[in-house]
C-alpha cells in the first residue's frame, strides 16, 4: 500500500491524447534541457539509508522487492512517512532529502541513480513536477523490458555495466514521462506542464513554442497551432498550466536564454536566436523572470 501527495483537480480537464500519439511531446523538451542518470547503487539496502539534497540533482529508486519506510521531514511538501510494501518506483525529480528504513534482517533490494537536471531549478520538468511521485510498478505499464534489462545488469559486474545501466536509467526516465503524459491523472493533476503536453490541442501548441522559441510567437498563432480560437485557448491554456500563454514564453526563452548564457553565447547572439528585438529587450525580460540581469545572473553561475 502506498501514498502519495494529493493535489487539487485543474478547472479544466485536459483533452487526452490517445497512446502512441504521432505527436512527440518530450524530444524538444528533453534535447534543451537533458537529464543525466547515473547509477550509484544496487541490492539490498538494511537499516537507514540517508539521501542528501543537492542542488540540481534527483533521484530515481526502484524497489525491486521487500518492505521498506520511507520518510522526510516535517514541512517538505510530501508525506513524512510512507509504507512501501510491494515493487515500487518513487521519483525524486528535484532536491529533497529523504530517507529509507529497511529491517535489518530482511533488507530491501533496490537500483538506485542520481539525476542531474541541466540548469537545475530552471529546468521545465523540475518546475513542472510534482516534489515526489510513488508509483508501483504494477500500475505503471510499458516499464516491464526495461527494468528486466536493468536489473539484468546490475546483477553482477561485466565490461561496461555501469554505463549501460546508466543509459538504461535514461530509457526508463523518458518511459516514466511517456507514462505519466498518456495517464495525467494517475501521476499528478496538478496544473503544469506535463498536464498542458497531456492536452491534445494545448500540446501542438507547447511543442511549437519548445521547437521554434524565436519564432514572432502572438496569442492568435499559438490559439492556431492549437486549432482553437483565441477566447477559447487563452483560458483553456492557463487552466491546465497555470500561466498565461505569453507567461509561459517568456519563462521558456528566458530559461533557454540561461542555458546559452553558461554555454559562453552573447547576449546579442541570445536575443537574436530567442525572437528579441533587440539585446535590451532580452535584458527586460530576463530581470523580469530573474531579478537580476543576464550579466549578473552569470557571475552569479560563476561564483
Amino acid at each position: 500500500m502506498t501514498n502519495r501527495p494529493e493535489s487539487a483537480p485543474p478547472a479544466t480537464a485536459p483533452v487526452v491524447l490517445p497512446e502512441g500519439s504521432a505527436l512527440d511531446r518530450l524530444s524538444g523538451l528533453l534535447t534543451q534541457f537533458r537529464v543525466h542518470a547515473h547509477l550509484f547503487h544496487a541490492g539490498p539496502l538494511c537499516g537507514v539509508t540517508h539521501f542528501d539534497a543537492q542542488p540540481g540533482r534527483g533521484f530515481l529508486h526502484v524497489l525491486r522487492r521487500g518492505h521498506m519506510v520511507l520518510s522526510h521531514h516535517d514541512g517538505s511538501g510530501v508525506p513524512e512517512r510512507i509504507v512501501v510494501d510491494e515493487p515500487t518506483l518513487l521519483f525524486y525529480p528535484r532536491p529533497l532529502e529523504h530517507r529509507f528504513h529497511n529491517a535489518p534482517v530482511e533488507g530491501s533490494d533496490f537500483v538506485c541513480a542520481t539525476l542531474d537536471f541541466e540548469g537545475g531549478m530552471l529546468h521545465p520538468l523540475v518546475r513542472a513536477l510534482p516534489p515526489l511521485l510513488v508509483l508501483p510498478l504494477s500500475a505503471v505499464h510499458g516499464l516491464e523490458h526495461t527494468l528486466t534489462l536493468l536489473f539484468a545488469e546490475t546483477e553482477r559486474v561485466r565490461c561496461g555495466q555501469r554505463l549501460l545501466a546508466d543509459r538504461l536509467f535514461d530509457v526508463l526516465l523518458v518511459q516514466l514521462l511517456r507514462w505519466m503524459l498518456d495517464h495525467p491523472q494517475q501521476g499528478t493533476a496538478a496544473p503544469g506542464l506535463l498536464l498542458g503536453l497531456s492536452d491534445a490541442r494545448i500540446a501542438r501548441t507547447l511543442v511549437a513554442l519548445h521547437e521554434q522559441p524565436g519564432e514572432p510567437w502572438t496569442l492568435a498563432a499559438m490559439a492556431r497551432q492549437a486549432g482553437m480560437s483565441r477566447s477559447a485557448f487563452a483560458p483553456c491554456f492557463k487552466s491546465l498550466l497555470g500561466v498565461t500563454p505569453a507567461d509561459y514564453l517568456a519563462r521558456w526563452r528566458v530559461a533557454l536564454a540561461c542555458k546559452m548564457l553558461r554555454d559562453g553565447r552573447a547576449v546579442k547572439f541570445i536575443a537574436d536566436a530567442l525572437g528579441y528585438a533587440t539585446a535590451s529587450s532580452l535584458s527586460r525580460a530576463f530581470t523580469q523572470e530573474t531579478r537580476c540581469s543576464p550579466r549578473a545572473w552569470l557571475q552569479s553561475q560563476r561564483a
